[in-house]
């Protein structure tokens, strides 16, 4: 049901190249990082089974990084502290964030101050483990390296990526976006589950109770699209082994030789074939 402000492939583009990951689970249920991982190896061993390479695509640093370094051992959750917690940050909204500071200093300044997942995550490996989240990551060291991959990344201007961010927001909201989000109200989604939290449908639903002008909803979601976009530019910066290469109406023949280069010493076969 979050098929627009997630930019879900279309049916068209679905059935022109075959894609993974989509549709997964519904809104009320859990998704966490782990569970992605243990999905997307088992895509990936039954691509290798079939002597078929694999593209990964997308934007989440974490996502990736779990991929090609492997997890951080997951400590235990405690769903009494995150219902207190949740409680707490309805009625002080960014009082999870300070807690955190206070705590893991370290996690409060890598995490923004509106992502209140990983604040929560980050305060509850605190609480039940009585390390914080930075020395229980530090352990592990992202020491699991199992795949060989080509890394490319686009590396667009600052002031260009702004305006194609704010053209995205405007044909995402003349998609339908809104009536996305009042679909997904009306069918009994509630914003504290988890995809509310994806950028732009908790102000959508602010849009929606008559907090919002539409104007303002714009400017909105695209400043906060931009933030991330800024953040994503920093975590992927810390990737010595990304390609990095200019946008341009040749990108795809410059970028397809190197992903051939990569895919030929493995023996394996275009993507495209899959």
């Amino acid at each position: 049901g979050f098929d627009i402000g997630t930019a879900k492939p279309s049916q068209a583009e679905q059935a022109r190249v075959r894609h993974h990951g989509i549709d997964l689970v519904e809104p009320q249920e859990t998704f966490s990082t782990g569970a992605y991982l243990d999905y997307a190896r088992s895509v990936l061993a039954e691509a290798s089974e079939r002597g078929t390479a694999v593209l990964a695509v997308g934007g989440t640093g974490l996502y990736l990084q779990a991929l090609l370094r492997g997890l951080t051992p997951s400590a235990p959750a405690d769903p009494a502290f995150r219902a207190e917690l949740r409680a707490a940050e309805k009625g002080s909204p960014g009082a999870a964030h300070q807690r955190l500071a206070v705590v893991d200093p370290r996690a409060a300044a890598r995490i923004h101050v509106n992502d209140f997942v990983r604040t929560e995550r980050a305060l509850e490996v605190f609480q039940t483990t009585g390390k914080t989240q930075t020395d229980w990551v530090e352990r592990h060291a992202w020491a699991d390296t199992p795949f060989d991959t080509e890394l490319l990344g686009i590396r667009w201007e600052r002031k260009l990526l702004r305006a194609r961010i704010a053209e995205r927001v405007d044909e995402m909201l003349a998609q339908g976006w809104i009536d996305e989000v009042r679909g997904l109200l009306a069918a009994g989604v509630t914003e504290d589950m988890t995809p509310m939290l994806a950028l732009g449908y908790r102000d959508i639903a602010a849009h929606l109770r008559g907090e919002l002008a539409l104007d303002a909803l714009r400017e909105r979601v695209s400043t906060a699209i931009g933030r991330f976009a800024k953040r994503q530019g920093t975590w992927f910066n810390r990737e010595p082994s990304i390609h990095w290469m200019e946008p341009g109406s040749d990108l795809l023949q410059r970028a397809l030789p190197r992903v051939r280069e990569a895919l030929r010493p493995l023996g394996l076969n275009d993507p495209r074939e899959d």
